[in-house]
């Protein structure tokens, strides 16, 4: 796996009182990338790597979830990127959203007041579902209660949307260091008041051009819902990543960094430009 050329410095924005970190690197049209359940920013480091020189990138960590302050909240995220695109006096982006930042991502599309030019959704989860990850947050919550964050931890890893299909070591270490350090704020507050919302995505006004992606070893339910989602957009395509599971950005980086690049490319730029 290939590292970003260089460390990019952290940033914050605070958003409600609370710090979110975020890094901005590469030059060109603006990209978002928001990573999933117990994920943060680095999980993205393939993508930085082959895409910099084209694009300018933009990780945040979500609520929660990395260096970010504040309790895990994904019916929170669409403001979360409504205030970082404010700070950042945005115009125009792209979002690359995988697993639960899916739902963040298409609310924030379907209600922006700036130009989203196009969407890349990676196993995305039902949007019509309170499920965190195919799994009851009600289940885990309970482990981390009665044997510790720990416990929770080891347990999550060990779940199949984490199972990586590559040999890749550092994809695994990696994987491994971000699971290992995720917070998990959600076991320590009123679990009523941070169950992932489910009101209704309005995915008809969503007009961005939109790449869906799966990995063909996803899991089912992961699969069906990539293609509804692509189904119920007006303009998205799918694309199944051979050889990947649910993280086919560490699984197969060669394939989803150029699914991207080639994507992005077709649709931030203009035709003489590409």
């Amino acid at each position: 796996m290939q590292e970003p050329p260089t460390r990019a410095a952290d940033l914050f924005v605070s958003v409600d009182g609370e710090r979110l970190r975020y890094r901005d690197e590469g030059q060109g049209p603006a990209v978002i990338l928001l990573h999933g359940w117990t994920l943060d920013l680095e999980m993205w480091r393939p993508q930085v790597s082959a895409l910099h020189d084209r694009f300018r990138l933009i990780r945040l960590d979500r609520r929660g979830h990395g260096r970010s302050e504040g309790t895990p909240a994904s019916e929170r995220d669409g403001a979360d990127l409504a205030a970082l695109c404010s700070w950042l006096k945005l115009t125009r982006v792209a979002l690359l959203a995988m697993s639960q930042g899916v739902r963040g991502a298409v609310r924030f599309a379907a209600r922006a007041s700036i130009d989203v030019a196009a969407l890349i959704l990676d196993g995305p989860p039902r949007l019509d579902s309170a499920s965190v990850a195919d799994a009851s947050l009600e289940q885990y919550a309970a482990l981390a209660r009665t044997q510790g964050i720990e416990a929770f931890r080891r347990e999550w890893a060990r779940h199949p949307l984490m199972q990586l299909r590559s040999g890749d070591a550092a994809a695994h270490a990696l994987l491994a260091a971000m699971i290992a350090r995720y917070p998990a704020r959600e076991f320590t507050s009123p679990l009523r008041q941070y169950a992932p919302s489910c009101d209704r995505v309005p995915l008809e006004s969503l007009r961005a051009p939109t790449l869906v992606l799966s990995g063909a070893h996803d899991l089912p339910g992961r699969r069906r819902a990539a293609i509804q989602l692509a189904s119920d957009l007006p303009d998205a395509e799918l694309v199944v990543i051979p050889g990947a599971g649910h993280l086919p950005n560490l699984d197969c980086p060669d394939t989803y960094n150029r699914l991207c690049r080639t994507f992005l490319t077709r649709h931030l730029f203009p035709r003489h430009q590409r």
